[in-house]
């Protein structure tokens, strides 16, 4: 009984859709192409006498290459982005960075000794957006960038191209990041070799609420022997006789500072200095057999906990007289644990922070 019901039931489903079909093919015969389409350009397809309706709308396919643009014809686009307040989706909520990430140029880099270097490099450019506006033109900051991007740069470079994509996009705040990777020849420890270290680098400049602060941040890697371990090691020689090496790992410490106006130039390489200064076990280049043992001597005069890193890059920023507020973020990759070892140092209210990215840490690992 239940089966007959069942086969009944997919009987009159059957009758119902052929009808339904009969009158929306008769409906389609009646009806204008645009009509269809604006119902569903499907129910062409229904229509097997009405062949110029397959495929309705009918366009064209191939390129238009002759096609040109003129002011007439580009002030018919469509331009959701700057839309009326209405569009908004969602809360009408100030937001504090909209823009583009990892746009890439290449740039010319002043150095220290006086030449230039091209680089690639990645751009980030942000805006503020007022609650009652939908959204900002992207390619303006690009745009507004591309005008300056064959200068050398400096931070007045970047201070003009800030300039113009605030005046734009009509905001307030704004930021420009710019990120590379900077080359260094470094000599080795003993042998007399050299070799290019890199660097990476990114440059800040942020404006908020009429306040423009300079940013520069440096990753420096360099490897760290743990003092603990280094005082058990001797303890085995000198008690036991027993032969035992002290743990050591590469490390990294990303180094934020602010620049401060109307000083002498804070060059990359100084930076860079400044940190070997602090920490003098910098991961190296060229190494023949001497060097290697020239580093196992270094490792081992200058053993440090992750604590100690942080706090002599503190004393060294501190006493550098171009920058302000600065923090140290220092992560040891430990050799001994599964785990790593990290530490947090800032000095004035520019990086403090009450919450972490929670991948920093994870954005600290160099490979080669």
């Amino acid at each position: 009984m239940n089966i007959r019901e069942s086969h009944m039931d997919k009987d009159a489903k059957r009758a119902a859709a052929e009808a339904a079909l009969e009158a929306l093919r008769d409906w389609a015969r009646a009806s204008t192409p645009t009509e269809v389409a604006e119902l569903d350009p499907a129910i062409a397809r229904l229509l097997p006498e009405a062949q110029d309706l397959a495929n309705y709308p009918a366009l064209r396919r191939a390129y238009p290459e002759d096609f040109s643009v003129d002011e007439a014809y580009r002030d018919t686009l469509p331009d959701l982005q700057n839309g009326p307040e209405s569009l908004i989706k969602g809360a009408k909520q100030h937001i504090q960075h909209v823009g583009i990430s990892n746009f890439r140029l290449p740039i010319r880099f002043l150095t220290r000794g006086g030449g230039d270097l091209t680089l690639e490099t990645s751009v980030t450019g942000t805006v503020s957006l007022e609650a009652e506006k939908k959204g900002i033109n992207m390619s303006r900051i690009m745009r507004s960038y591309y005008k300056h991007a064959e200068r050398t740069f400096s931070f007045d470079v970047i201070e003009a191209a800030l300039d113009d994509y605030i005046s734009d996009l009509d905001s307030f705040d704004a930021r420009i990041q710019m990120r590379f990777s900077f080359p260094m020849k470094v000599p080795s420890l003993r042998s007399g070799l050299e070799g290019y270290q890199y660097y990476d680098i990114a440059l800040e400049l942020v404006e908020r609420a009429g306040v423009r602060s300079k940013i520069m941040h440096l990753d420096y890697v360099y490897s760290s022997t743990c003092p603990c371990s280094l005082e058990l090691s001797e303890h085995a020689r000198a008690t036991r006789q027993q032969l035992a090496t002290p743990h050591s790992q590469r490390s990294v410490a990303r180094i934020s500072v602010e620049v401060l106006p109307n000083q002498t130039c804070l060059w990359f390489e100084d930076l860079i200095d400044l940190c070997r200064s602090a920490v003098a076990t910098e991961t190296q280049v060229m190494v023949k057999r001497e060097d290697e043992q020239a580093f196992a001597e270094l490792n081992a005069a200058n053993p440090i906990f992750v604590e100690d890193a942080a706090r002599l890059f503190c004393e060294a920023l501190q006493g550098e007289g171009r920058i302000g507020d600065f923090r140290v973020v220092a992560s040891h990759q430990e050799s001994l644990h599964s785990h790593d070892a990290v530490s947090v140092l800032t000095e004035g209210e520019t990086f403090a922070a009450a919450s972490l990215d929670p991948k920093l840490f994870s954005t600290l690992f160099h490979v080669g």
